[in-house]
């Protein structure tokens, strides 16, 4: 729930060190950014070592980003406060009108997608994504086979960071502004609906999800912007209740013939 925060430090930390001139005198640098992602990794170290879980991992992480959206938007950490970084016009040597430049840009993203894609399809495979798996079901059982799970779960953690941090930094040059506003709760949330609309416990659902999100976003943003919030909520709400399995799950019970809202036995 907290990877907002992870995207909205690196687009930061992109938009500092690639966009725009470093300036000596900021009280805030590269290396109090990389200081503040190994923290986040020590934190954790010590809720998955605390078994923290569940909904109170989801509220602890949303309080820490809320906490880092505060801290970023003081002016004296110099990152603009609630104006952030814009007018972005060049990226290495290249002007960021040019429709070539977007272009790349934009197959970069998508050569990223798939390049993630297929990492975490080999992780999910693996004998850790087993493990992964089966901690996420029964956690007590793993243990109880001689898992520690801290490892696993710290390592999902910070893959998934990893993976967020490569997605801030792939979305500065292309909407060419930043402010700490990216570390908003909302965002956090947002991505928890694309995962339950494209469908949970998948790879592709979440893409499938986050396509149709935010179709609906860009379609609903330019009709009736001061609904989209509570559009957002149906969404998530009527998904829940009517396609718990998302549309992937969806999909998959048309094909086997099986009633789509049906529960698993």
């Amino acid at each position: 729930m907290g990877c907002a925060a992870v995207v909205g430090r690196r687009e930061v930390t992109i938009s500092e060190s690639d966009l725009v001139r470093i300036q000596p005198t900021n009280p805030v640098g590269i290396g109090e950014i990389c200081e503040i992602c190994e923290n986040l990794q020590i934190f954790g170290f010590f809720a998955f070592r605390s078994r923290i879980k569940g909904v109170y991992l989801s509220i602890i992480t949303q309080a820490f980003t809320y906490a880092a959206m505060l801290l970023f938007f003081r002016n004296e950490t110099g990152f603009g406060g609630n104006n952030g970084f814009t007018d972005f016009k060049r990226i290495l040597g290249y002007s960021m009108t040019q429709p070539l430049t977007r272009v790349t840009l934009f197959l970069l993203s998508f050569t990223t997608l798939i390049l993630a894609f297929i990492v975490c399809r080999y992780i999910v495979q693996s004998k850790l994504g087993r493990v992964s798996m089966a901690i996420r079901d029964a956690e007590n059982r793993v243990m109880f086979s001689g898992y520690d799970p801290l490892g696993y779960k710290l390592f999902i953690w910070t893959f998934s960071a990893f993976l967020c941090g490569i997605a801030g930094a792939l979305y500065v040059p292309q909407v060419g502004i930043i402010n700490p506003g990216e570390m908003s709760p909302a965002n956090s949330i947002e991505l928890a609906v694309w995962v339950a609309v494209g469908g949970r416990a998948t790879l592709i659902g979440p893409i499938i999800g986050a396509f149709v999100v935010n179709g609906t976003k860009t379609i609903f943003t330019g009709l009736a912007p001061e609904y989209w919030l509570f559009i957002l909520g149906g969404l998530f709400v009527s998904v829940t209740l009517f396609m718990p399995k998302g549309i992937v799950g969806l999909f998959r019970d048309r094909i086997l013939h099986k009633n789509p809202f049906k529960n698993e036995s």
